[in-house]
Order: C-alpha cells, then sequence, then structure tokens
C-alpha cells in the first residue's frame, strides 16, 4: 500500500508555538494556529499585512524598542541568509478586544530564511516562544527580589543589542575601507595590450564576506597575456591585505615562470609564509595567440569555461591541484594546453558566480555555460553584465564574484 502523502499545510498548522511565514517585503504569508491564539488576531488580521502594521511599538511608552529590534534581525536575515536568534523582547501588544489598551508580553523570537535555487530568500519563517506566562508566574511567586532580577535582566539583554549594533555598524565601516583597499590593489578595468576584456567584481551583500577574491591581467613577452582569478578563504582587512599579496605574487611570478604550473609553484611556497593564505585557491593561464593556445594549472579552483564561437563550452579542468598550501611537501603542479580559434571567448571567475548553498557546483557550472551560449555573440562588456545579471541573485550573492571574460 502506497504511503499516504504528508498534508504540510495541516502540520504546519498544528505546529507547537508561534509560527509565521513573512514575505521578504516583511507581510505576512501565513501563520499556524498557536499564532493567532496567542496573539488574539484572525488570519484575516494578519495574513497579508505588513508585521509592524498589525503589531507596532506601544506610543505610550517612549523607551519602546520592540519594532527596532525585530526589524533589524529581519532585515540581517534578508541581507545574510543567516538565521538570527534574538535576545528575550518585551513587546507591548494592542488588545484585540480593547483598541487603546497595551498588553505587556515577552517573546523570545528566532527568525530564519527559506532560499530559492540560486541562494535568494524568498520566505522568513518567523518562530517567537511566548514566555509572558512565566516571566509574570516568577515575578508573582518572588516579589521585588524577582523584579530586580528581571530589570537586571533586561537592562543586559538592551546593553547587547546595543553592543551588537555597534558591532554591525564597526563590521559596515571595515567593509567599506576593506573594499577600497581592495579597489585600490585590483588592476583597474580594461582590456590588456591590444587584447579585449571585461572584468567585473561584485562584493557579498554582508559585512562580512568581502574581499576575498581577486583577478590579474599581465602582458607577457610575444603575442601572450597571463590571465589569473583567485579566491582568499576569510573577509574583511585580513582577507583584503592577503589577496594583495598573492596577486602581487602570482603577477611577478607569471612574468618570469616557465608556464602557469611553475606560477603557482612559487605561490604555493610564498603563501606558506602568509598568514591567512591557507587553503587559497587560483588559477593562473597564459593565452599565446602565436600558437592559438591556453596553457592553464589550477590550485583548487573553479576550472576556467572556453566558450567556442559554434555555441559549446568546455571546462578547463585537466590540471587541477589542492588549494595553496594544502600539502605538507613541495609537488610539482599539473600543466595542460587547449587550442582556440579566433572569436572564442575564455572566462574565469570564482566560487560566488556559480555556488549556491545545497546544490551540487555542477548545477552551478551547467547555469554558467548556459548563459555563456545564450550571449556567446555579446562583446565582452556586454557578455559580462548578462552573466552577472542571469547568475547572481537580485538582492545581491552571500559571497564574492570576480569574473574576467578575454575575447580570443
Amino acid at each position: 500500500m502506497a504511503e499516504a502523502a504528508i498534508n504540510y499545510a495541516a502540520v504546519f498548522g498544528a505546529l507547537p508555538g508561534m509560527v509565521a511565514l513573512l514575505t521578504p517585503d516583511l507581510k505576512y504569508a501565513d501563520v499556524n494556529d498557536d499564532f493567532t491564539r496567542l496573539t488574539g488576531r484572525t488570519r484575516e488580521q494578519l495574513v497579508g499585512r505588513y508585521l509592524f502594521d498589525v503589531f507596532p511599538d506601544n506610543p505610550n511608552d517612549a523607551s519602546a524598542t520592540g519594532v527596532r529590534n525585530l526589524k533589524a534581525s529581519l532585515e540581517r536575515v534578508l541581507t545574510t541568509g543567516e538565521r538570527d536568534t534574538m535576545a528575550l523582547q518585551r513587546y507591548d501588544v494592542e488588545s484585540a478586544e480593547r483598541p487603546g489598551q497595551w498588553e505587556e508580553r515577552y517573546w523570545s523570537p528566532v527568525n530564519a530564511p527559506v532560499v530559492d535555487a540560486d541562494g535568494r530568500v524568498v520566505l522568513l519563517v518567523h518562530r517567537v516562544e511566548e514566555v509572558t506566562a512565566l516571566i509574570k508566574a516568577r515575578r508573582g511567586a518572588g516579589g521585588g527580589q524577582t523584579r530586580v532580577l528581571e530589570a537586571e535582566l533586561y537592562t543586559r539583554a538592551r546593553e547587547l543589542q546595543e553592543l551588537n549594533e555597534r558591532l554591525r555598524e564597526a563590521h559596515a565601516r571595515e567593509r567599506e575601507v576593506a573594499l577600497a583597499l581592495q579597489e585600490v590593489m585590483l588592476p583597474a578595468p580594461g582590456g590588456v595590450g591590444h587584447h579585449r576584456a571585461a572584468v567585473r567584481y561584485r562584493p557579498a551583500v554582508g559585512s562580512l564576506n568581502v574581499c576575498g577574491d581577486w583577478y590579474d591581467l599581465v602582458d607577457l613577452p610575444g603575442d601572450r597575456i597571463g590571465v589569473a582569478v583567485g579566491d582568499v578563504v576569510g573577509h574583511g582587512l585580513q582577507a583584503a591585505g592577503v589577496m594583495g599579496l598573492l596577486r602581487s605574487a602570482l603577477s611577478a611570478a607569471s612574468r618570469v615562470a616557465e608556464g602557469p604550473a611553475q606560477a603557482l609553484e612559487v605561490l604555493g611556497l610564498y603563501a606558506r609564509s602568509v598568514e591567512g593564505a591557507e587553503s587559497a585557491t587560483a588559477v593562473e593561464t597564459c593565452v599565446d595567440w602565436d600558437t592559438h593556445t591556453i596553457t592553464y594549472s589550477s590550485a583548487g579552483h573553479p576550472p576556467p569555461a572556453l566558450l567556442r564561437t559554434e555555441g559549446t563550452v568546455e571546462f578547463l579542468d585537466q590540471a587541477t591541484d589542492p588549494p595553496l598550501g594544502a600539502r605538507p611537501d613541495h609537488v610539482p603542479r599539473p600543466q595542460a594546453t587547449v587550442a582556440f580559434t579566433e572569436g572564442d571567448t575564455l572566462v574565469l571567475y570564482t566560487d560566488g558566480l556559480i555556488e549556491r548553498r545545497r546544490e551540487d557546483i555542477d548545477v552551478g557550472l551547467a547555469r554558467l555555460a548556459d548563459s555563456l551560449v545564450r550571449h556567446r555573440t555579446a562583446a565582452p562588456e556586454h557578455l559580462a553584465d548578462a552573466v552577472l545579471l542571469e547568475l547572481l541573485p537580485p538582492a545581491g550573492a552571500t559571497d564574492d564574484a570576480a569574473l574576467v571574460i578575454v575575447r580570443l
């Protein structure tokens, strides 16, 4: 006998505790039974309405912070795509039966994202533990001592929230400085030599996940250029500093090394002396127009894509090795060569362009290949814009993304 399908709507309605689903613009999409029962609101009074129109702060209490704290938490979830657990909140709620009268409530909220295949937050799960009865019972049993402890608790909770706000402001300032530092260290957009190239860098939307990605384009002797991209594990000013060191080192090594593999070997040895460079990834390519070949080597990085004029994409994955510093002993890195024809396009990128949570990397590679093929006749600058538009979430990605496109 076939198993009966689970009625998830019924399960959601019966969930214990207050649970609501919110849209990205903070309107109620659905609520469970306990949410309507414990808030004293019907589904009709909730679904489709803006959260803070239904539950505003008490206008009679100048110190009320419930709306500000909850809104900040929900916006963090929308921005970072990460769960956010809030400190215990006092949140006065207007009585449904007696408008103008406010009831003292104590809620412990947790907010979590629901994301789609592209990593975009499409819903927010807003779960609330109702602890009003517990607080009031303790207050009644303990009398004045409980009130003192309660006041101390909320003083500490408010101090913690203020500290978190200061930390977020500090992270935002660090993000601005790191991005400015990265902008100075990365080469200016444009071609290399007489060859057409487009470069793009898109920082993560969160303040904590920026400035680890980099790219580089250099002229080499003969009709050759070196093109590289890399990714540093870490974020903020430290990642920007490490990124600058590795990019400069690889740029110098690529000018004197016999090929991309040797350049990455030198970079790997150098990375061992740089704190924060552990497990960084990079891919180096050498494009030679005299022989119409691309020679490449990868240190744990996603494979470059070679877009053919006839509308196919070949991922250059025949010379892939572990990330920088991953091996305790020095081992020569592999190198491979592939031929190209005039009009083909070389595409290098970092994992922020293709990777999504809970999704196999092959799905992201296929998405990239499809976008490249559909826009293959576009000039490099227009192709770069089209790829970013189609592959990055509209609200921004949670990881940096760098992209280099060279028309061969």
